[in-house]
């Protein structure tokens, strides 16, 4: 026979698992995007005359973007899953900053190919459907 639980048993899961779905996919639809604009960086960089300044700036850009769609990733999960409002706002909060540097990348680069508008745009509508989930979750949790 089984143990009757402790404390506070929910049966109503109010995790999303359209957004836990979405988390997942965007993390390795980044990884992919990294790589491409790593690539195309370089390709860039030999190819066209690109400013050393500006090359440094979309590096540094980058690995930026990097270290905060890591972030922002790892908070949306844990926030989805432990239905937690924190986490997920947290990861609602950098969700907007990583779409600014998606809209940098896809806009406002040096030098913008056809490549990047391909690579960018599908990310910066990932980030769009993930701010709409996520705020749809913080709204089941608190209520």
């Amino acid at each position: 026979m089984a143990a009757p639980r402790r404390g506070k048993a929910s049966s109503t899961v109010l995790s999303s698992l359209p957004l836990q779905m979405l988390l997942c996919l965007s993390g390795t639809y980044y990884a992919l995007y990294f790589l491409a604009t790593l690539l195309l960086l370089v390709y860039k960089s030999q190819v066209f005359t690109y400013p050393h300044s500006c090359l440094v700036l979309d590096l540094t850009l980058l690995f930026l973007m990097g270290i905060l769609e890591a972030i922002r990733l790892y908070f949306g999960t844990t926030g989805n899953l432990m239905e937690a409002e924190v986490p997920l706002a947290a990861s609602l909060v950098l969700t907007v900053g990583s779409a600014l540097l998606s809209a940098y990348f896809l806009l406002w680069q040096t030098l913008v190919l056809r490549a990047d508008s391909a690579l960018g745009a599908p990310l910066l509508a990932l980030h769009g459907l993930e701010a709409v989930l996520q705020v749809v979750a913080i709204a089941a949790f608190v209520s």
